[in-house]
């Protein structure tokens, strides 16, 4: 049982973001990760915590290496810290875009020859060895060099004598930690390393740093897993939950057996029901996919510390969940856990046949935003 929640304050959600449990999250990873740095990935606004709140507080926390997705989210992080913050971005070198770049102080995770060559131009144009990372795509597809493109990027910076801040690479199956993809980029990155002797590396993700340290190299990146998220398949999530998140009751009502509830009809009620209909929808990142009908359950909330499953489309703008087993009438106004200390991330996320990052980054709906914990303040 949790304590009944107040009344709502304002008219619609209201979002928690605990940064005392984010910078726990991360100093525990850094125990983890000992040897090699703990950087922080902060794009997507943080993961729908807020990119300059979280990104202060996992500086203050240790964190000295971000990573953002693009030089937007890099220049909030640059005005958001400390000048001996690092910041990289894993987007890489946008064209045109190496003036800003250099002028905030951001790191591209360069990713194609293109990109190396109009950032070796600009560090030409300026007479200065600007630093940069170097990603290789060791089976995932999606960015970074070939792998048999070493010998092409190793000539290119030979010829200025250009020395890259780190090299990098991503693992794709790291949160299934048996499968034998991750083996195979290992040994991929391993081998490519010997090509760039001295330069420091960088592999594991928040799944790769807790499932095997020879993943660490000299950097870590871990992303969800400071978010509270589930990072590993079938373990136990050892995070700290960061967001909390709750929604009011709009209105009360009471349906008979046999009566349909929402868009489409989808589901029809097998019992005489109470329903509480409350202020959050898809347009607020509570995913259409959370709906319930006859023939799948959807997502539950908690009603005054006991489960009251959704029924139901979810709507724009709302949703409905059924209250009858709440053995208290809430009143219209009362607020409903939708992620707290009944209902993780991934709980919600298991509901709607998705991941916790996608929760997280759904997140951007009309809410009352709260910074609590340590470092809540700053």
């Amino acid at each position: 049982m949790i304590p009944v929640p107040a009344i709502a304050t304002g008219y619609g959600g209201r979002l928690t973001i605990d940064l005392g449990a984010l910078k726990r999250n991360w100093q525990a990873l850094d125990k983890v990760s000992r040897g090699a740095l703990t950087g922080a990935v902060v794009k997507a606004d943080a993961y729908g915590t807020g990119i300059a709140q979280s990104s202060r507080a996992l500086y203050e926390a240790g964190a000295r290496f971000f990573f953002t997705a693009t030089p937007d989210e890099g220049v909030a992080v640059r005005a958001a810290l400390p000048e001996d913050a690092h910041i990289f971005v894993l987007g890489g070198l946008f064209p045109g875009a190496a003036p800003l770049y250099v002028g905030e102080r951001l790191m591209p995770v360069l990713n194609s020859v293109p990109m190396l060559e109009e950032w070796l131009a600009a560090c030409v144009a300026r007479n200065e060895a600007l630093p940069a990372a170097l990603q290789f795509d060791t089976g995932m597809n999606r960015l970074g060099f070939r792998l048999n493109e070493a010998s092409i990027v190793r000539r290119m910076i030979d010829q200025l004598n250009y020395a890259p801040q780190m090299i990098m690479s991503h693992l794709a199956c790291a949160d299934q930690p048996a499968h034998e993809k991750n083996r195979t980029q290992l040994a991929l990155f391993t081998s490519l390393l010997a090509q760039f002797p001295g330069v420091p590396a960088s592999l594991a993700n928040s799944a790769g740093l807790m499932t095997a340290r020879e993943n660490h190299f000299q950097m870590v990146r871990p992303g969800i897993a400071l978010y509270g998220g589930r990072a590993v398949q079938g373990r136990r999530n050892p995070m700290s939950p960061v967001v909390t998140l709750e929604a009011p009751i709009l209105q009360l009502r009471d349906a008979k057996t046999g009566e349909t509830v929402g868009y489409g009809a989808t589901q029809t009620l097998a019992r005489d029901s109470r329903l509480a209909t409350i202020a959050l929808g898809y347009a607020d990142g509570f995913l259409r996919s959370h709906s319930s009908s006859n023939q799948r359950s959807g997502a539950r909330t908690v009603v005054r510390g006991h489960f009251a499953p959704v029924v139901g489309r979810v709507s724009m703008d709302t949703t409905i969940i059924d209250i009858t087993d709440v053995p208290e009438i809430p009143l219209p106004g009362e607020m409903v856990e939708i992620l707290g200390p009944n209902i993780s991330v991934d709980d919600q996320a298991d509901a709607a046949g998705t991941i916790g990052y996608e929760i997280l980054t759904s997140l951007k709906g009309r809410y009352a935003r709260n910074y609590v914990g340590d470092g809540a303040g700053g």
